[in-house]
């Protein structure tokens, strides 16, 4: 650290010291400049001379009052200038007596808004300097009065441009704050967005094959003893959704690896190209789905096919676990304009009438997907009974600042 910037650290740490101080300093300039006098004739010469202990005893308590300027500017400045016009009128010689008032015009000007310095400003000038020219002992155009004038002026000036730009720093420094305020803001944001894009993800995968799971293996404790082949069909279906599941959790777990961890999988999201897969895995679990696709030729965004794909997973999961063991399940995707269209029925029982308060996640993560597409979700009981999932997804980003929601 410099020693300009440690000098600045104490004034800051002890202002009523480093004020002391600086009242000290001027004391000590006005009695020195109060025992000499220039004379100008053909040349500028110094005659010392003596002041008066009334002088002396003005000098002194301006200098004091200097001590408190920082806790009352007002009254300091009031103090001080008071003490020059006394000392204008009755000082003989004249002692520099007005220093202690332009310094104290000085700190009320730092401390102060412009037009407050500007209107003080005006003020102390006028008071000081007329009192100078008019009841001083020295004609009114001597050049101790107009000194007056200029010295007060400087103050005030001097004052006016450190307030200027002490607020122009602050400025600055909160402007920098508030960016910084804002840059912490929005990387918690996306941190909790990517978060919940995590916990969805992980609740599809884990909902969907432990359902798969949970089915295969009740099958083969069923028919263990009496049919040992379709037992060991199911526990192969078991172990192929295991499989699954743990490659499709290390896919995304991956992701909240660091920088020096190993390398996360590569394997690309899964969409609907993956959609016969998906639904193989459900037949094999004893749902009969059927699926019907209208969007032949139709690419769509990384976004907009795995929401898709998870939005059916999802529904046919919930199907798999609410609607019964003899329900049916239909799934739709058709491009229409602009938009994809998902839809999911089944014929269940009436028990998956409570899908959407049985205390799951399922819907509620299958709505936040569709939200953050800017598309629409529909979900509830079929007349009759059943269920219908349906779910609109633009195409096109429709988001106001044009990001890839991906």
């Amino acid at each position: 650290m410099s020693t300009l910037a440690r000098a600045r650290c104490q004034a800051k740490a002890h202002p009523l010291a480093m004020d002391a101080v600086l009242a000290a300093a001027v004391l000590v300039c006005m009695v020195a400049g109060s025992f000499v006098e220039p004379r100008h004739r053909d040349s500028v010469n110094w005659v010392l001379r003596t002041p008066d202990l009334l002088s002396l005893l003005l000098m002194t308590l301006g200098a004091a009052a200097l001590v408190f300027r920082r806790r009352a500017p007002m009254a300091v400045l009031g103090l001080t200038g008071t003490l020059s016009v006394i000392e204008s009128v009755t000082g003989d010689p004249r002692t520099p007596v007005a220093m202690s008032a332009v310094i104290a015009l000085y700190t009320v000007a730092s401390t102060t808004d412009r037009p407050t310095t500007w209107r003080v400003g005006l003020l102390t000038m006028t008071v000081l300097t007329g009192a100078a020219m008019a009841a001083g002992p020295l004609p009114w155009y001597a050049q101790e009065n107009l000194g007056i004038f200029a010295w007060t002026g400087i103050g005030a000036t001097a004052g006016d441009a450190v307030r200027s730009r002490r607020a122009f720093v602050q400025a600055i420094r909160e402007r920098a704050e508030r960016a910084e305020r804002t840059r912490e803001e929005e990387a918690r944001r996306r941190v909790a967005e990517e978060r919940l894009r995590i916990a969805r993800d992980l609740h599809d995968v884990v909902a969907h094959h432990i359902a798969l799971v949970n089915v295969q293996a009740g099958v083969a404790a069923h028919v263990m003893d009496k049919r040992p082949d379709q037992a060991k069909e199911a526990l192969a279906h078991v172990r192929e959704a295991s499989r699954s599941a743990l490659n499709e959790l290390r896919a995304t777990v991956g992701l909240l690896r660091q920088s020096g961890d190993p390398e996360a999988p590569t394997e690309p999201a899964p969409g609907l190209d993956r959609l016969d897969e998906l639904t193989g895995t459900f037949r094999s679990a004893g749902l009969h789905v059927e699926v019907a696709r209208a969007d032949q030729g139709t690419t769509l965004p990384a976004a907009v096919d795995l929401a898709a794909y998870r939005i059916i997973q999802e529904a046919l999961t919930n199907v798999q676990k609410h609607a019964g063991p003899q329900a049916k399940a239909e799934v739709s995707v058709v491009h229409v304009g602009p938009n994809v269209e998902i839809t999911v029925l089944d014929d269940g029982s009436g028990e998956n009438e409570t899908q959407g308060s049985c205390g799951g996640h399922g819907l509620l993560g299958m709505r936040e997907r569709v939200s953050a597409l800017r598309g629409t979700l529909t979900t509830g009981p079929r007349y009759g009974g059943g269920f219908r999932v349906h779910a609109i997804l633009p195409l096109k980003n429709r988001t106001p600042t044009g990001e890839d929601p991906a």
